[in-house]
Order: structure tokens, then sequence, then C-alpha cells
């Protein structure tokens, strides 16, 4: 009989304590996977709107719970435009528009037509739009794909009518899911006369992008440019707040869990006292016996580990499916969120472990006689 075979039959000879312990790993897992992949997924979604232009960075207003809401004007891009290092910058209005059930929340680009080919839009199929028409849309490649769209289709944006005149890609899957406006009549739209919501730069060639984003934010204290996901989340106050609840969710879950694993661990022991006499007498010694109290906890870890991750995967697609959810939540599945996962199941069973294996070596013979 090989110690590893002793471990598995110990946790197997008690099934339903095993499989309950075990669920209780599983849940903690659950809440710390389902968080990290909503936090994740959440994070990527809003920051592939920055990454729609082909940029250096992106310029919008400082302090925003949702960049979305960024309310910016003509004045400040034509001084950005002017700012040191700055080859290019093209202001556009951005909004949200539900198309139907499937598509609630499609993202619509005011944009200026001759700023297409320098934002990186590629058109497919049919033109660009006019100027100042007010009842032209263009529609992303993917987007046109999913709702069966050709130009010279109609489309119906907020009660108003619009005809596809060109299929676009950007080489983003967030910016070939959304549709573009021309500038001026999308602001009429929005009721926005001048108004815009991000400006994208581009810095003349060798010049240093870090330098450059400087001086952008220094022609008004209301911008801040944006270079990639992380100065995103360090500028956004939910993402902020997202993460901080986030991190401690995963520490109440680990506290949590190992209170349970220990409670199952002790009781265990004390269920076992003589079976743990009966080894230390025959020369078992106190390192083996800890060893055989933690392979046990490692085996419900791992079993809970991997039912956890299995729910928390379930839990993300259907939280995905959620109306308010649709269209902004697209799960991501990160090998590292998995990871945090395994790291979770064994933080939790290793402390729940730790007072049980303990007290399991600190046993004498004639102690567990006696209390048997």
């Amino acid at each position: 009989m090989s110690f590893l075979w002793l471990v598995a039959h110990d946790v197997w000879s008690k099934k339903v304590r095993s499989l309950l312990t075990s669920l209780a790993v599983a849940i903690g897992v659950l809440t710390v996977v389902t968080l990290g992949i909503v936090t994740d997924s959440l994070r990527s979604t809003a920051a592939s709107v920055l990454e729609v232009g082909t940029a250096d960075f992106t310029v919008v207003q400082r302090g925003l719970d949702d960049i979305l809401q960024s309310a910016l004007t003509q004045q400040q891009l034509e001084r950005v435009q002017e700012a040191p290092g700055v080859a290019k910058a093209i202001g556009v209005l951005l909004d949200t528009h539900e198309l139907d059930d499937e598509h609630p929340l499609v993202v619509g680009i005011g944009i200026r037509p001759e700023d297409l080919q320098p934002f990186g839009v590629s058109i497919s199929a049919g033109q660009a739009f006019d100027p100042t028409a007010d009842d032209q849309v263009m529609v992303g490649a993917r987007l046109a794909d999913d709702l069966g769209l050709r130009v010279g289709a109609t489309l119906d944006v907020a009660d108003s009518v619009k005809t596809v005149v060109g299929i676009f890609s950007t080489g983003n899957v967030f910016g070939d899911a959304a549709l573009m406006f021309p500038l001026i009549p999308y602001q009429a739209f929005e009721r926005q006369p001048d108004g815009l919501s991000m400006f994208f730069v581009q810095t003349e060639p060798g010049a240093a992008i870090r330098t450059v984003e400087k001086a952008v934010e220094d022609t008004s204290p209301l911008l801040v440019g944006i270079r990639n996901v992380v100065e995103f989340g360090r500028e956004n106050q939910s993402f902020r707040l997202i993460s901080a609840a986030d991190r401690a969710a995963t520490i109440v879950a680990i506290a949590i869990g190992a209170v349970i694993v220990a409670n199952s661990m002790l009781l265990s022991l004390l269920e076992r006292y003589r079976e743990f006499g009966v080894l230390r007498a025959i020369g078992w010694s106190r390192r083996r016996l800890v060893s055989l109290v933690a392979g046990e906890a490692a085996i419900i870890g791992l079993i809970g580990a991997v039912l956890g991750v299995g729910l928390a995967v379930g839990g993300a697609e259907l939280l995905a499916q959620l109306p308010q959810l649709k269209g902004i939540l697209s799960p991501t599945y990160e090998g590292w969120v998995f990871g945090r996962g395994l790291l979770t199941a064994t933080a939790l069973t290793l402390l729940g472990a730790l007072y049980p294996a303990i007290r399991a070596g600190r046993l004498t013979p004639l102690e567990a006689l006696r209390r048997e």
C-alpha cells in the first residue's frame, strides 16, 4: 500500500464530507475566477474603444467613470493639433445605440469623411458618407454580417432610418462591430453641436510619445492621454473600484473557504484519533502524519478547483446573456484567471488544513488512545 494510495483512500472513504468540503472550495474559486473574468472582460471591452483608431495615444476627459461620457470640444482639438510633436489629431463623437435584442449596445462613431483613412478605416464595400448627409451610415463588417446588411439597406437607429452607404473594417474587433456617421449631422442628432468625445493623436516621426502626451495634457487640465490598458485602468474610477472589490472578494472567499476546510479537517481529526494513534505507535513520524492530512486537503482542494473553474466559466457565460450586460460583457478566458483559481484553492486548503495537520502531528499514541 503506497502513501498516495492511502491518502486517496482516506478521501474516498468519506465521500460525502469530502464532496461537501470540495464544494466549499469550489464556491470560493467560483467567486474569485468569475470576478476575475468579468473584471478583465469589462476592462478589455471598454479599453478596446481606445484602440479603434490608428493612433499613438488617445485623449479623453480626465476623471470620468465612463469614457463614453467624455465631453470635449472642437476648440480643445485645435489646441491639441498645435501641440509640439503632434502630426495629426482626429476628433470623434461617440454614443451607444440599441438596434435589437441581440445588439443592445452598439457604439456609434461620428467622424469627418476626410479622417476615415487616417483613422485606419478601410471601405470594403460601397463608399464613404457625405459630410452633411443626416440619413447615411457606414456599418462595420462584423456588425453588417451579424445583421445581414448590405450596401443600400436601411437601418433604424434611435427611430431614425439610415441608409447603409458603406461597409468598413478597422482591423479591430470592437471597431468592426460599430456604426459610423458623418460628424456634423451626428452632432446635431446627438444635440451636441461642436461636441466631441475623444481625440486620436498621431505623433511626428521620431517624437517621444510620452513627451508629446505630456504636451497635449498641458493644453488643458481637463485632458488626459491614454496609451494602453494599464493607463486606462488607472484613470478610470469605475475600474479602480471594480478592481478593489475584486481583491476584497478574493480575500473574503479565501478566508471563508479556509474556515470551512479547517472545520471539516478538524472534524475528521476528532473522528480518527485512534487511527492516528495506531499510526504513531507503529512508527509513523510527525512529518508523515502531517503529510497525510495535508495530502487529503490537497486532493479536496484540487477537486474544488476543477469544479469552481467549470462553474465560473458557466457563470460568466450566463452573465454575458443578461440584458443589462449583453454587448458589454464578452468573457475572455486568459490563462492567469484560471491560475488565480488554482492559487485560491491552494491557499484556502493549505490555510484550512494547517491547524488540523499540526494537531495531528503533535498527537502521541497514548494521548490518541486515551481520548478515544
